[in-house]
């Protein structure tokens, strides 16, 4: 082994004579001056030194001083190679790290003989290699590497080639560096092109947001700008649904065009890649090494369109995650850790976008609905409502009212029901002043006054484009009296197509508007009134059961005026007063003889028909003095009731009249068993043995 330049062991090989090396040397520096490239310049010297050098391969083992490693970069050879192009080895313990720090050739003529480096040269001999040589390539301003020959025979490199060799290797050295330099130059200037396309592409995205657009437009315009420095297939927003715990998929540019997947779609949290990205708010790549984690129908429909490959990014605002943004390709890892954190950035441009969309939706919605309120509100108050406050001292009244206080704090339906014109809208109003939704809307739904077929877009509301004429979304009465009381006047006269709606609103709390798809969830307590027998109705299949049942929780059963006779008295001077002052007509006195006209008369109409006339005798009244007109008030003779035939027959009459009047209350002290002076059990011996039931 030679290892400085002043050794004076005689090699067995012919020196190269003096013109061929200057020859070889020319020739290199212009082999040097027509290359930039490190893998063609080594090819071209590698053909020119073959006549001066003896060499069955070269090498160039470059420095990196920041790792402290030496890099095998170059490898030309005839034969097999005893290391892999890019191999990476400390700096102490081999050859090549010997000369970087020593700054010296290094020679060995016998790897036979060498006892240094045995791993390096171990891997020489196992390749055939004999001899090698070692020349330092060093610049005035730094250490580039290492000129590495070796050969197959012994004794390949003679000490008098030395100097040539590191002639050679000077030149070697300043070619490298320059390469290396313009390589550096060239990375650095790719690395600022992709910079500023990737800059460009997140200030096209940024434009692209402000720009009002809807989200398809928007998931279009956000996938135009990301393809120029993102290649890929398929785009999709996913944005979280509260409603039903799921990711609603807005996609498009499917590969294939098969149709598996769809525009739109919900994808559960559980199973798909988009939302373990959602529960995780980190990035995911996927593909076909980790496509078996995810079960659910999306995955297999992805592999089927052919996308190999995605990128899947959270939508992260703030305080929460929005949903997920995500590019898919045909090429599998089509998508690196550059391509990642870029989509992040544009991820959280696009996250910004999303949520003021959103709030500027959730705002607008509650706009339209307060709209809508309030459009409703005004129409309750152009209209005359039958009554302002309660009036009326009766026990049948109070009985009524009691019912409603008992029932107002809590959430359970309630069915009033009752002839036309006994107040039942009151007592609704009065039942939702009590409960704790006082402060929320009182929405009111007249059955019988809406067509049939406008009912269920009344009572739900509809989409736009739901039906011919339907240019603009509706909010239904039910979104109306969201956390409020809504009233159901008439409830007996909803069509049956239309019931089993109704009752899954009343047991699901939830409905789509007409013509829509997406599920609103609600909170509403119902309060239905009738004038009709629902309990006939039922029997007779015009009324469904099972929606009875649901809307007769808690029945309040309104007295007509006529069994309340001692109200009619206050009711009169209430309607003169408030007429009196509507029509700037002071009314002072009442005779006493139309007020008992007023109150012998059974009132078909009940309070309504009261009212009515009121009103009609203050606008023809021409003093302080109200007088009934004449003729208005008919009151029909009595037809006396046909005897019952047996006894029994009239105790049975009579014990029915008594349970009618009190609304089947037996016990108490207003009970029909007070009333008819009888024991409670007494009265319920009768009852059962007389047959008397409810339908009675």
């Amino acid at each position: 082994m030679l290892d400085e330049m002043d050794k004076t062991a005689q090699s067995p090989s012919a020196a190269t004579p003096a013109k061929e090396q200057y020859c070889a040397l020319l020739e290199v520096s212009e082999a040097i001056a027509a290359h930039r490239d490190l893998s063609s310049l080594f090819q071209d010297l590698a053909r020119r030194l073959h006549r001066v050098v003896i060499f069955d391969f070269l090498a160039l083992i470059l420095y990196e001083p920041a790792r402290d490693i030496m890099r095998l970069h170059i490898l030309e050879s005839s034969i097999p190679p005893h290391a892999e192009v890019g191999m990476e080895t400390p700096l102490g313990g081999t050859p090549a790290g010997y000369v970087v720090e020593t700054q010296k050739p290094l020679v060995v003529q016998n790897l036979d003989q060498e006892t240094r480096f045995p791993e390096i040269l171990r891997l020489m001999r196992e390749n055939g290699v004999k001899s090698f040589c070692g020349l330092p390539l060093t610049t005035a301003h730094r250490r580039v590497g290492v000129l590495g020959f070796g050969s197959i025979k012994l004794d390949a490199y003679p000490l008098d080639n030395l100097e040539f060799l590191g002639r050679v290797a000077a030149q070697v050295a300043l070619a490298v560096d320059n390469a290396l330099n313009f390589q550096n130059a060239q990375s650095y200037q790719h690395q600022l092109s992709r910079e500023r396309d990737r800059l460009r592409v997140l200030l096209e995205v940024t434009n692209t947001l402000v720009a009002n657009l809807d989200l398809r437009e928007l998931l279009k315009a956000i996938a135009a700008c990301v393809e120029r420095v993102m290649h890929h297939e398929y785009t999709g927003l996913s944005l979280f649904d509260p409603a039903s715990n799921q990711l609603r998929l807005h996609a498009l540019d499917f590969p294939q065009g098969k149709g598996l997947l769809q525009e739109e779609m919900l994808l559960p949290l559980e199973g798909t890649a988009a939302g373990e990205v959602f529960r995780t708010r980190q990035p995911l790549l996927v593909g076909p090494a980790n496509y078996g984690r995810f079960q659910a129908d999306i995955a297999r429909k992805f592999v089927e369109e052919g996308l190999m490959s995605a990128c899947i990014v959270p939508l992260n605002s703030s305080n929460r995650a929005l949903g997920t943004l995500s590019l898919a390709s045909l090429r599998e890892g089509a998508f690196t850790q550059e391509d990642v954190d870029l989509l992040a950035q544009v991820a959280n441009q696009v996250a910004i976008a999303v949520e003021n969309a959103l709030a500027f939706q959730e705002i607008a919605e509650l706009k339209n609905k307060l709209a809508e309120e309030k459009l409703y509100l005004e129409e309750e108050i152009r209209i005359d409502h039958n009554f302002e406050e309660i009036v009326g001292e009766s026990t049948a009244l109070k009985r009524v009212l009691s019912q409603a206080e008992t029932v107002a704090p809590t959430d359970s339906a309630v069915l009033i029901q009752g002839e036309t014109g006994t107040g039942k809208e009151l007592v609704a109003r009065a039942i939702h002043n009590l409960s704790r939704r006082r402060d929320r809307t009182f929405v009111k739904v007249k059955c019988a006054a809406i067509p049939i077929g406008l009912l269920e877009s009344e009572l739900f509301g509809h989409e736009r484009g739901a039906f011919t004429g339907a240019i603009v979304q509706k909010v239904g009465r039910f979104e109306l009296a969201h956390q409020g009381t809504l009233f159901l006047d008439e409830v007996g006269d909803i069509p049956l197509e239309l019931q089993p709606k109704l009752l899954r609103v009343l047991q699901e709390k939830e409905f789509e508007r007409l013509g829509g798809t997406r599920t609103i969830r609600i909170d509403v307590r119902v309060v239905a009134a009738t004038n009709r027998d629902l309990a006939k109705m039922v029997a007779e299949g015009q009324f469904r059961s099972d929606l009875f049942y649901r809307l007769n929780v808690f029945p309040i059963s309104m007295p007509p005026l006529r069994e309340r006779p001692e109200d009619i008295p206050l009711l009169v001077r209430y309607f003169a007063q408030r007429f009196s002052r509507r029509n700037d007509k002071p009314i002072e006195t009442i005779p006493s003889e139309d007020m008992e006209e007023l109150t012998r008369y059974h009132w078909p109409g009940n309070a309504r028909e009261l009212e009515n006339l009121i009103e009609r005798a203050v606008i023809l009244a021409r003093g302080p003095v109200l007088r009934i007109p004449p003729g208005e008030l008919t009151v029909e003779p009595e037809t006396p009731s046909p005897l019952p035939s047996t006894l029994a027959a009239a105790e049975r009459e009579h014990i029915l009249r008594a349970l009618r009047e009190t609304n089947w209350v037996i016990g108490g002290p207003t009970g029909a068993a007070a009333r008819l002076g009888l024991r409670r059990t007494t009265l319920q011996s009768r009852i059962k043995k007389l047959g008397i039931s409810l339908h009675d």
